[in-house]
């Protein structure tokens, strides 16, 4: 699905989405001043409209939605979200071709300052996402019935395929606590009940009886 959301101007919203899990309407309210860059000297993070791209380690502050009132979900669902190498790549790849259409767009542009706009800057609706995602879905190979929020589940599933703690998959999406993490995502955790038997398994060895 990565690859065939390449060619595609959702390619760093997929990107972003499923590298971070952000909801999809935080995703639509993200601004670029809200892109920042870990400037060591300072020892602070600082807006890439202000430091640009040429860092190392790059975050989001999710503190936006596209929600009535502008604000997360939840108090609780603003949260700093470090990004992997491959979102920030797309997104530095992102901010290019967006000053290009900005260019072309000329006097048309309207600047909301949204990292994820149409072709004249203005916020994406909703529907116009979930059609273009669902292109590119089709074009993996994947069908048509999926929609961006999938990618969030997909979030889920990886972080918890790999190990990371429920606790910490909780803060990652912005739940105030892992019950509704339980609750949301039950058919993506993966079962912990075999963690101790694993666990005894890889040090004592599996053919080892006591």
């Amino acid at each position: 699905m990565l690859k065939a959301a390449e060619p595609s101007e959702l390619h760093a919203y997929v990107v972003i989405s499923l590298n971070t899990g952000i909801r999809t309407e935080e995703a639509r309210a993200l601004r670029w001043d809200h892109v920042v860059a870990w400037i060591p000297d300072l020892k602070k993070w600082q807006p890439v409209t202000e430091v640009g791209f040429k860092h190392k380690r790059f975050a989001i502050y999710v503190w936006r939605a596209d929600r009535v009132g502008g604000d997360t979900k939840t108090r609780k669902s603003r949260r700093t979200l470090e990004l992997p190498k491959l979102a920030t790549q797309a997104l530095r790849q992102h901010h290019a071709r967006q000053a290009a259409r900005k260019l072309k767009a000329g006097d048309a542009w309207q600047d909301h300052n949204l990292v994820f706009c149409t072709s004249i800057g203005t916020p994406l609706d909703a529907a116009n996402v979930r059609r273009s995602f669902r292109r590119i879905t089709k074009k993996a190979g994947i069908g048509t019935e999926w929609r961006p929020r999938e990618l969030r589940h997909s979030f889920v599933s990886i972080m918890s395929d790999q190990g990371v703690p429920i606790e910490t998959i909780a803060d990652l999406v912005g739940h105030a606590g892992t019950s509704v993490t339980e609750a949301v995502y039950r058919h993506q955790l993966r079962p912990v009940i075999t963690k101790g038997a694993h666990t005894m398994n890889t040090i004592f060895g599996d053919s080892r009886h006591g």
